[in-house]
């Protein structure tokens, strides 16, 4: 996986072309178009492959992905970091790149994956609850109400 910032700085280096334009008003229409080319060469989408710096998600415009390959678009987060995860496994297999002797699995990206596991811990985390006046406990696990 690359980010979109480190995708940015590779073709501003490869191609010699420098722009202080803000990443985000000219990165759109390059990743398009590698979509639309990928798609015309029968190649996976190798978008997928691009993520945020931040949270580790593809970008909104992995929607032209969907639109691309006919598919109804995603609209819930979540959903469409699985079918990304999806098509960067494809794209692993389809490039030749070093897999696990059982292929591999799809994957989110190890920042979104870190922020999805410490959301599922905190849902399983059982709720305290203060055994003398039974309200909830905050994290400190010392009621504030009866110390």
């Amino acid at each position: 996986m690359i980010t979109y910032k480190e995708l940015a700085e590779e073709i501003q280096s490869r191609t010699g072309i420098r722009t202080k334009t803000l990443l985000h008003n000219w990165i759109g229409p390059v990743v398009g178009r590698v979509v639309r080319e990928a798609h015309r060469r029968g190649d996976p989408p190798l978008t997928a492959l691009v993520v945020h710096t931040d949270d580790g998600k593809v970008g909104s415009g992995y929607k032209e992905v969907l639109a691309v390959a006919g598919e109804p678009p995603v609209e819930d987060e979540l959903e469409r970091e699985h079918h990304a995860a999806e098509a960067r496994l494809a794209c692993y297999r389809h490039f030749g790149a070093s897999l696990p002797p059982d292929g591999g699995a799809p994957a989110f990206a190890p920042r979104l994956q870190a922020t999805v596991d410490r959301r599922r811990q905190s849902a399983e985390k059982p709720t305290q609850i203060c055994e003398r006046c039974f309200v909830q406990l905050p994290s400190t696990g010392v009621c504030d109400s009866c110390g």
